[in-house]
């Protein structure tokens, strides 16, 4: 096998969430009689840490509530979809299958919290798959600065050259690629706008998970 270990995205990498997230964010908006405006995302990064995308929201419609206020309703808004609707994307679980059997360690670098990320994990019976799970912490720069997935590998015990990075987003892509790492991109809908500079970045595009274990791109 050509690496130690496979680090993955969570949100639109492993799981099929990523609308959930913009649905989220207008049912946010709605709750306070704010009207969506069709720039809402424009200044908006992918990879943001959740105190990023919080913060940003309070500049943007002068919001009185502090980040930890908005950050705890996003929470539990996103923790019923995850339980009930947030499912695995395409050959996810093969592929997590082909992995254990073949002793490759494996791991996450979300910008995700942590309650999400084992509520998702559980809700899909995989988290006895991961050996690390690194989240967007404030004390850790978000994606694309590679921190995540290099505080990942450190705790797999791997290098980072020895690691296979698969990711949805330009900014994952970036950071998997400044860590050091090969990095597979994977196809997700949201991603479509940056699809061309993600796919001239990343080492490989795929458009599923089948595509990487069944037809030996792993290899």
């Amino acid at each position: 096998m050509k690496f130690k270990a496979v680090i993955f995205d969570l949100d639109g990498t492993l799981i099929d969430s990523m609308g959930i997230w913009t649905q989220v964010d207008v049912e946010f908006l709605q709750r306070r009689n704010i009207s969506v405006p069709d720039d809402l995302f424009k200044d908006m990064k992918e990879g943001n840490s959740f105190i990023e995308v919080a913060e940003y929201f309070i500049r943007k419609f002068d919001l009185p509530d502090s980040p930890r206020e908005i950050m705890d309703e996003w929470t539990e808004m996103v923790a019923e979809h995850y339980r009930k609707d947030v499912k695995l994307k395409h050959g996810a679980k093969e592929f997590l299958d082909f992995l254990k059997q073949n002793k490759i360690k494996m791991g996450i670098g979300t910008s995700n919290n942590e309650y999400l990320t084992r509520i998702v994990l559980e809700a899909n019976g995989i988290s006895e798959y991961f050996e690390s799970i690194v989240i967007g912490k404030e004390e850790i720069k978000g994606k694309p600065f590679p921190d995540i997935f290099l505080k990942a590998a450190a705790e797999l015990d791997v290098e980072p050259n020895d690691c296979l990075v698969i990711e949805d987003v330009l900014v994952g892509v970036q950071a998997a690629k400044n860590a050091g790492m090969t990095v597979y991109a994977i196809y997700d809908e949201f991603s479509e706008p940056d699809k061309n500079e993600i796919k001239r970045i990343a080492d490989r595009y795929v458009g599923n998970f089948n595509q990487i274990w069944k037809q030996g791109i792993y290899s």
